[in-house]
């Protein structure tokens, strides 16, 4: 049986306006996901949540599922997209009479990922031995060593204090960054449950040129030029 994925896409991004679907080398952001994600062999179809009609159309282009827009309350600022999955996941297990599992989530925001990394995460999943999966890469900055914070005489100090002499970067324990590459999920989990880390969760790791997170101008140019150096050198 073939697996549903999802993309969460609301239309009132600030950061970046118009981010879901603006053109990333020639493709709406939004594009890259459901390609991606429908590259993965045991995917099916991909449902796309939006409160805005155009990215609806947009989605529909790529070969994506539109069967509902968003409620208003789930797609602003201050709307966990947590709540944005468990409206699909039960909307879905109205119309349909069973729930999507995995659930599997493809944000359009990292569109430097790659269908094998989906897959890693959906592999690891089918391991059996947790609630979620998500993607990670090496954090660029380390707390017990980068991070430092601003004490009450105005010196600074490390933000966390570890067990022993930390002098190198190297010494440090190992942190990761969770991307938004992608997350699959038990949709139980999802509905019965308020976050990420409410249950058993592991992750892959993936390089981090491929990890990006588009949140600001900044970010999309960045993704940009590296989208660009990848589509010549293949």
């Amino acid at each position: 049986m073939s697996l549903t994925a999802f993309t969460f896409a609301r239309g009132g991004s600030k950061g970046l306006p118009g981010k879901n679907i603006r053109l990333l080398a020639g493709k709406p952001l939004i594009g890259w996901a459901i390609e991606q994600a429908l590259g993965v062999a045991e995917i099916g179809r991909v449902v796309v949540s939006t409160d805005d009609p155009e990215i609806a159309e947009v989605a529909k282009h790529f070969g994506a599922e539109v069967p509902f827009l968003r409620p208003e309350h789930l797609a602003s600022d201050t709307a966990p997209e947590w709540d944005a999955w468990r409206h699909a996941l039960s909307f879905l297990e109205r119309r349909e009479g069973q729930l999507p599992d995995p659930f599997i989530s493809v944000p359009a925001t990292s569109p430097l990922r790659l269908p094998e990394d989906i897959a890693a995460c959906l592999a690891q999943y089918n391991r059996g031995d947790a609630d979620m999966v998500v993607a990670v890469t090496e954090a660029h900055r380390n707390p017990w060593f980068n991070l430092l914070k601003k004490q009450a005489d105005g010196t600074v100090a490390p933000a966390n204090a570890p067990v022993g002499a930390v002098v190198r970067r190297q010494d440090a324990p190992a942190v990761y960054d969770m991307t938004t590459i992608a997350y699959v999920a038990n949709p139980r989990h999802v509905l019965e449950n308020r976050g990420v880390f409410s249950g058993r969760v592991r992750a892959v790791e993936v390089p981090v040129e491929r990890s990006i997170d588009i949140d600001t101008p900044l970010d999309f140019e960045i993704a940009e030029f590296l989208m660009n150096k990848h589509l010549v050198a293949t």
